[in-house]
């Protein structure tokens, strides 16, 4: 089915769905991180940002260089192995699982203390059916919801902010004395601000979901999406925990922990402050919601593209979105919030370590990209030792969480391993269907006709995964470039057919070329391979020519990492695969 072409989004537009989330972080955070770190809280707050600051590079320069949807799982499937980039997709799967349902739910606490006689859970499950719904009706009209609730969030805090420095102005000093003198907790301030840097961490969740939808983006966006995300949790967080502790007693925080900040907005502002600032809440938390039905549509649908998820997800109606993610996201979701039954605090933990291992990965792709696609051009580079150095961080704040609350951890796994299984089946999927083959013929040979029907039902399943045919384009008589290709095919995709392809000019030789495929071809007589030869230019028309005349998707098109003097974008391409 034919894509509906849609506008793509503004500078304003992507940087709300995407920042919506990000944003929200300055609802809790404080509170989360003074339990920790003190009066010290602006520090580790301030740490947070630096991170976050040397993370904008690193996701610059990897969708720069491979401005494609799915944030890890793109860099990891472009300079890896298909199985590493699939953990990196349900690291992200899980992470958008748990947002949306935490996010959900908070906002209607948020509105129950408004509304005292709403009911929590039903309220969830709408909330969570809206949004389904809003993502469905195209990313258009999603937007223009996400941005009406980033402005009125921004001028929430704005005015929390500026009802704190006046509060300040009147009051004084005192509190912040008080605060001051209060005793570091057991493990000296060394442990309280890596404590309260780890617990912080968890207010720049979310800062992959833009690269999760940057092909719906405008040219130039993305990396401004970056940079107003982090100006903005750069310039609340710290700032809104300093108000803090000038305003409010530390031995009082931990009482209004739930809603700390709505208390400061009452403390300083008045009533009128308090519920505009617990109105806000049910608001931007509910756009968290929106960010992960977006960012987890451009996600599983790429994931579905490359085989790793089934084809049944790639159905789009008339505007070209892909209602069944979302509807089967709803399901996830909805049936998480049923089994906890509406107790979602084991959830924080398959929240925090599912999106900072996905930030560690990308890291990891990020220096994968510098050494196997070094020739790829990108708009900015991130230094070796930055990206070294922000992987550490993530580390340590990965090994903060685990000692701060061992329980998620263990949560974190038992919701990981059978999403992992689910993804090894499919790619595995081919080495089954043999192993039910065999077992079919064992088991059900006593009943003939049984058996007939099992092995025909098999075989057909069988022929269906191989009968998907790949294309590698190459320029050169190259065989260990080619035998890696071979290798590439063999290890992650299920076919047994290659088109290799070279485009060449009038009067070019092909002689060499052709005995080395031949080579190949009875160095793995698994896959056939069929060599073509098409005098013309390398462009993104031809490629979509190919496409359509051998009705092979263009993300089963390889091609070996171009130069910086390729004459297109890899994202000219239309999601042509890099793999040397």
């Amino acid at each position: 089915m034919e894509k509906s072409v849609h506008k793509k989004l503004n500078e304003l537009q992507s940087t709300a769905i995407s920042g919506n989330d990000i944003t929200s972080s300055c609802l809790y955070v404080s509170a989360l991180t003074i339990m920790y770190a003190g009066q010290y809280v602006w520090i580790s707050l301030l740490v947070v940002a630096m991170v976050l600051f040397l993370f904008r590079k690193i996701y610059g320069e990897v969708v720069g260089a491979l401005p494609l949807n799915g944030g890890a799982y793109n860099v990891l499937l472009n300079t890896s192995s298909k199985r590493l980039a699939s953990l990196a997709a349900t690291l992200t799967v899980l992470s958008y699982m748990a947002t949306a349902v935490l996010s959900g739910s908070e906002a209607m606490h948020s509105l129950n203390q408004l509304i005292p006689s709403l009911d929590v859970m039903i309220a969830t499950i709408v909330v969570l059916g809206i949004f389904t719904l809003l993502t469905i009706s195209g990313i258009g009209e999603s937007s223009i919801v996400a941005v009406v609730i980033f402005l009125i969030h921004l001028v929430s805090l704005t005015l929390l902010v500026i009802a704190g420095f006046w509060f300040i102005a009147n009051n004084g000093l005192s509190t912040l004395h008080l605060n001051w003198a209060v005793p570091v907790k057991s493990g000296g301030i060394i442990m309280a601000l890596f404590l309260g840097f780890s617990a912080a961490m968890l207010g720049i969740s979310s800062f992959e979901s833009s690269a999760n939808f940057v092909e719906e983006q405008e040219p130039g966006i993305f990396p401004k999406t970056l940079r107003n995300m982090w100006l903005a949790v750069s310039f609340f967080n710290p700032l809104i925990a300093l108000i803090i502790i000038f305003v409010l007693p530390l031995a009082s925080v931990g009482a209004h922990r739930e809603s700390l900040l709505a208390y400061v907005g009452e403390v300083t502002g008045g009533k009128w402050l308090a519920y505009l600032i617990s109105g806000d809440a049910v608001l931007v938390l509910c756009g968290a919601v929106l960010t992960s039905f977006v960012g987890v549509s451009g996600l599983v649908n790429r994931m579905t593209l490359d085989r790793i998820l089934p084809n049944f997800f790639l159905k789009q109606h008339k505007k070209g979105s892909h209602y069944r993610i979302a509807f089967a996201f709803l399901l996830l979701c909805v049936s998480v919030l049923i089994a906890t039954n509406g107790v979602l605090t084991s959830l924080a933990g398959v929240y925090t370590f599912s999106f900072l291992s996905v930030m560690a990965l990308f890291g990891i792709g990020n220096l994968m990209l510098k050494v196997k696609r070094k020739k790829l051009p990108r708009p900015e580079y991130a230094p070796v030792f930055s990206v070294l150095v922000a992987i550490a961080f993530i580390a340590l704040a990965f090994w903060g969480n685990f000692i701060l609350n061992p329980s998620s951890f263990k949560t974190f796994i038992f919701y990981l391993i059978p999403a992992l299984l689910i993804v090894m089946v499919m790619l595995n999927r081919s080495i089954i269907i043999s192993a039910l083959l065999v077992t079919a013929d064992a088991f059900f040979r006593p009943l003939r006709k049984l058996s007939v029907l099992s092995n025909r039902k098999l075989k057909q399943m069988y022929f269906k995964v191989h009968s998907q045919e790949f294309v590698f384009f190459t320029k050169r008589d190259d065989v260990a470039i080619l035998n890696k290709v071979m290798q590439y095919v063999q290890i992650n995709e299920t076919t047994k057919k290659l088109k290799i392809v070279n485009i060449m000019k009038p009067g070019d030789d092909n002689e060499k070329l052709k005995v080395d495929i031949e080579v190949l071809d009875r160095a793995y007589p698994e896959i056939d391979i069929e060599f073509i030869e098409i005098t013309g230019e390398f462009t993104p028309d031809l490629i979509e020519q190919l496409s359509q005349k051998w009705n092979i998707p263009k993300n089963f098109m390889f091609i070996a990492s171009p130069s910086d003097r390729f004459s297109y974008r890899v994202s000219d391409l239309g999601g042509v695969r890099l793999i040397m």
